[in-house]
C-alpha cells in the first residue's frame, strides 16, 4: 500500500474542492482520503508531498497519438491542403511497426504534462493497443471509419475485441467525419450503435466550409445529418464543433452529448473558436483535447487548459468567463467520462488512482494564492 502525505488535495466530488487530507492506495485503488489516524498500517511506500498538490490525471479527450511522424511536417498550410495533399497520402504509409513505436514516442510526451489518459483515434490497433499495455498508459480507441477504409467491416470485429479488452484499454464506435464517410457507410456503423446499444462519435463542424458543404448536400448540419442517420441514438459526441448552430447545441443538450474542444489545433488551422461557454450554459458536458500532433504540435494539457479559457473570454469579451475551476473539470473529470471511465475521473475512495503531483514549489506556482487558478493560468509542463 502506498501512503500519499503531507500535501494538498483536489478533488471534484460536489465541485472543486482542496484539502489537506492524505490518500491511500492499494495495488491501484483508492482506499483512504482522510486526516492521519493516530495508528498507521505498515505502508509499503510512503511519499510526502512536501506542500504539493495531489489532483486527478488529466485526460486527452481527442487524439491521433501515432501522428507524432508528422510533427511539422506539414505546417503553415490551409486545411484541406493540410489534410488531402499532405497528411493522408503520409498516412498511406505506415506500418504497425511505425505506429508502436511512434505512439510510445507520444505517451511520453502525455505523460510529461501529466495527462493519464486519452481517446485516441487513428490506425493499426493492434500495434496501438501493444505500445499502451506495454507502457502502462490508459487509452480509449476510437473507430475512425472512411471512405478510404476498404474493408468498413472490420470496426465492427474490432468494437468486439477490444471494447473490454484490457483494465487499460476500451474502444468506441466512430467515423472520421461526415465528409471523408458516405451516406451508406453513416448509416453502417449507427447499425452498429443499434445492435450494440454504443455511443458513436465523430470529427464534426470543424471548420466552416465542413459546416456549409454538409448542409448543402443534406439541408442539415453535420451534428442533426449524423442524429438523422441515427448516429446519435445512444449518445456520444463530437470533436472540435467549433461551427455549432444553436439548433445544434440543443441537440447536444438535449441528448447529453458530449463536445470536445481542441483550441490550439483550431487556432494553428484557422478553423475558428468553439463556443463552449455557451454549449455549457445550454447543458452540454465539455471535454478537453489536444488533437493530433501534426496540427497542434503539442500534447500539452497546460496549453489546452489555458487556452480554452482566454478564447472564451476574448469570444464573449468577458474575462470572467469560462474560470479556471471549470476548465480544470473539463480536463480531469469530463474527459474520463464521455468514454465511459467514471471509475477514474476523480480522487476519491474506490476510484483507480491515475493521479498526478503538481509540484507547487516551482517560482511559477508562487505564491500560493489559489491553487486551481495557479494551475491553469501559471501551470506548465515544469510542474
Amino acid at each position: 500500500m502506498i501512503r500519499f502525505f503531507n500535501g494538498r488535495v483536489l478533488s471534484f466530488n460536489g465541485g472543486l474542492h482542496i484539502s489537506n487530507d492524505e490518500v491511500w492506495v492499494d495495488v491501484n485503488i483508492i482506499t483512504y482520503i482522510g486526516p492521519a489516524p493516530d495508528s498507521l498500517p505498515d505502508f509499503d511506500r510512503e511519499i510526502n508531498l512536501n506542500g504539493d498538490l495531489l489532483m486527478p490525471g488529466f485526460k486527452d479527450a481527442h487524439t491521433h497519438t501515432a501522428m507524432t511522424f508528422l510533427r511539422s511536417f506539414a505546417d503553415d498550410m490551409h486545411l484541406r491542403t493540410w489534410l488531402y495533399d499532405k497528411i493522408f497520402p503520409a498516412e498511406s504509409h505506415l506500418t504497425g511497426d511505425a505506429v508502436y513505436w511512434l505512439t510510445k514516442l507520444g505517451i511520453l510526451e502525455y505523460l510529461s504534462s501529466g495527462i493519464t489518459m486519452c481517446f485516441d483515434m487513428y490506425y493499426q490497433t493492434e500495434s496501438y493497443v501493444k505500445a499502451n499495455i506495454e507502457s502502462g498508459f490508459r487509452t480509449v480507441i476510437c473507430s475512425s471509419m472512411n471512405d478510404f477504409d476498404k474493408d468498413p467491416t472490420q470496426i465492427e470485429r474490432d468494437f468486439v475485441k477490444f471494447r473490454k479488452y484490457h483494465e487499460l484499454v476500451s474502444y468506441c464506435l466512430g467515423i472520421h467525419a461526415e465528409y471523408t464517410t458516405s451516406e451508406e457507410r453513416i448509416l453502417y456503423m449507427a447499425s452498429l450503435a443499434e445492435k450494440y446499444k454504443a455511443p458513436c462519435f465523430a470529427h464534426i463542424s470543424e471548420t466552416e466550409s465542413e459546416h456549409i458543404a454538409c448542409i448543402e448536400r443534406y439541408g442539415r448540419t453535420p451534428a442533426q445529418t449524423l442524429d438523422s442517420m441515427g448516429f446519435f441514438k445512444y449518445g456520444g459526441g463530437g470533436f472540435h464543433c467549433v461551427w455549432f448552430s444553436d439548433e445544434d447545441i440543443k441537440l447536444f443538450a438535449d441528448k447529453k452529448l458530449c463536445v470536445v474542444t481542441n483550441p490550439a489545433s483550431n487556432l494553428k488551422l484557422a478553423s475558428g473558436i468553439a463556443p463552449i461557454v455557451k454549449m455549457r450554459k445550454a447543458g452540454v458536458p465539455i471535454a478537453i483535447g489536444t488533437d493530433g500532433p501534426a496540427s497542434n504540435n503539442a500534447l500539452d494539457m497546460f496549453r489546452e487548459m489555458y487556452l480554452t479559457t482566454v478564447l472564451q473570454k476574448y469570444l464573449l469579451h468577458d474575462a470572467a468567463a469560462c474560470p479556471a475551476e471549470d476548465v480544470l473539470e473539463m480536463a480531469c473529470v469530463t474527459g474520463a467520462r464521455v468514454v465511459g471511465l467514471t471509475d477514474c475521473d476523480d480522487i476519491a475512495v474506490g476510484k483507480k488512482a491515475d493521479m498526478i503531483v503538481i509540484d507547487l514549489s516551482r517560482p511559477n506556482m508562487q505564491p500560493i494564492n489559489a491553487v486551481a487558478k495557479n494551475v491553469v493560468y501559471s501551470g506548465s509542463k515544469e510542474n
